[in-house]
């Protein structure tokens, strides 16, 4: 049945505008992007097969240029238009995190984090640079692994941090398994950056794992 035809309070858009974006599931918020379906499939029902098709949301925010082109239904315009969709939420999060001390707003930096983290197939390690007043100087993206690994060199993350005249730093990296449970690698690591840092007075504020939800924090752990 076509989604004109669907009960008014039903309809995705409707949905959205009476009880606000967070009632809706991935499917139904996907339809509203894609604004159309295909022949015989409401934009709803399109928008179900190819979150089966590429394994959900994370596959389909990820995927190429030619993966995405590939799919029933998508094409040239609605890549480039997710692509528009996906930096400006990374640049709103960034400019929630770069006006205000980053302590004071974790939920907006993790949030950000994991915009710009969750979605690499594999591990990627990555620094927000800090001033004395912990507002973020820059993000960097400095190591990336395979699956399971990225090897992190303490040398370059202080040649980094001085770079940007850094007073203060928060590490993150993702674990593209989805389970953000720090590692043994992940805690020695962590220690190994500390004692670096330390050196030339940058203090380490946090290191976040990026996973499924909310990610974890060391700092919230007592693991700093």
């Amino acid at each position: 049945m076509p989604i004109p035809e669907w009960p008014k309070e039903d309809r995705p858009r409707e949905k959205l505008l009476t009880r606000g974006a967070a009632a809706l599931g991935d499917a139904e918020l996907l339809a509203i992007f894609l604004r159309t379906g295909v022949s015989g499939k409401s934009a709803v029902d399109l928008a179900r097969d190819l979150l089966q098709e590429f394994g959900g949301l994370i596959g389909l925010l990820s995927a190429s240029r030619e993966e995405f082109c590939r799919a029933k239904g998508l094409g040239t315009a609605k890549f480039a238009q997710l692509q528009a969709v996906l930096e400006l939420s990374q640049r709103y999060l960034r400019a929630e995190i770069t006006e205000r001390d980053v302590l004071t707003s974790p939920e907006a930096t993790r949030a950000y984090l994991k915009s710009r983290l969750r979605v690499y197939p594999h591990e990627v390690f990555a620094c927000l640079f800090l001033d004395n007043r912990h507002r973020v100087i820059e993000y960097k993206e400095l190591f990336r692994g395979t699956i399971d690994g990225a090897s992190v060199h303490p040398r370059e993350v202080v040649r980094e941090a001085m770079r940007w005249n850094a007073a203060a730093v928060i590490f993150a990296h993702n674990h593209p398994s989805g389970v953000s449970e720090p590692s043994n690698s992940d805690l020695l690591i962590t220690q190994q950056l500390k004692d670096a840092l330390a050196l030339v007075d940058v203090r380490v504020l946090d290191h976040i794992v990026i996973g499924d939800g909310g990610g974890t924090s060391f700092a919230e752990r007592g693991l700093l």
